[in-house]
């Protein structure tokens, strides 16, 4: 099977497993078919897809939209992620007054809209590429991702969770152990897709992981402001990168030496 923009792109959707993340607003998946009765229909749904996707995904409420071909050419399968209904209403004016929505009018839809919220799981290797490519668009570089990647390597994740919508993967943080006087662990990176920002999906990210750590100290190295909202203060730490963004949650006495899994060293 092949997509409508010529390029493969994961579509497993492992049915929403794991701890929601409940939102003000939930978000709107929609999943179908497309249904050409002839090969004129065919031609049409192959010569206006491929614009149509790429209008799609540059939506601003839009966080997965997947279009592909099946084995029986008449047929096109889809799955469509949106932040609320408010973007998913303004992807259907979009959509309807263009091209595309124009020209494919009889052809015959299929579809199941519902409403979602989204999950926070550990990662699968399945989830791999959509991590890196997360963590590259999302700090505008190839740090984070290849930190992650080597950390992965030398078995340096402690905790790998990431937050889907649907098979999306819209956000993620690692955990990897510190070296030091007492057991504790490092958080980084998190990320959460630009398109969902704002709506608790890094806080439910961190609420996860200090859960997951209990007891265990864990330091942080971002913005106070953001970070102190979690129980996070400013830790006096014999450490590479001691400074007013290294924090702490948990307990280690001042002074405690700690230092990073090698992989942070790339950085």
């Amino acid at each position: 099977m092949s997509c409508a923009c010529g390029h493969h792109h994961p579509r497993h959707d492992h049915g929403g497993e794991g701890a929601a993340i409940a939102l003000a607003r939930p978000m709107i998946a929609l999943s179908g078919r497309l249904i050409c009765a002839d090969t004129a229909q065919m031609m049409t749904a192959l010569s206006l897809l491929p614009d149509h996707v790429e209008l799609s995904r540059a939506e601003p409420g839009c966080l997965r939209f997947d279009i592909w071909q099946d084995d029986d050419p008449m047929l096109w399968h889809l799955s469509e992620v949106f932040t609320d209904a408010d973007a998913f209403a303004a992807h259907q004016a979009r959509a309807g007054s263009s091209e595309w929505g124009r020209k494919s009018a009889d052809i015959e839809r299929d579809f199941h809209k519902r409403e979602i919220h989204p999950v926070i799981r550990p990662e699968l290797p399945s989830d791999r590429d959509a991590i890196d490519a997360l963590l590259r668009a999302t700090f505008g570089g190839g740090d984070e991702a290849r930190l992650v990647a080597e950390l992965r390597r030398q078995g340096d994740l402690s905790l790998s969770l990431v937050a889907e919508a649907a098979g999306a993967v819209i956000g993620y943080l690692g955990l990897s152990p510190l070296a030091g006087d007492t057991e504790a662990v490092a958080l980084a990176p998190v990320a959460v897709t630009s398109k969902a920002q704002g709506l608790g999906i890094g806080g439910a990210l961190v609420h996860e992981a200090l859960g997951w750590a209990g007891e265990t100290p864990m330091v942080v190295l971002g913005d106070p402001a953001y970070y102190s909202r979690f129980g996070f203060a400013p830790a006096e730490l014999d450490s590479p990168y001691a400074g007013p963004h290294l924090q702490l949650h948990g307990k280690l006495a001042a002074g405690s030496k700690i230092r990073h899994a090698s992989a942070f060293s790339m950085l």
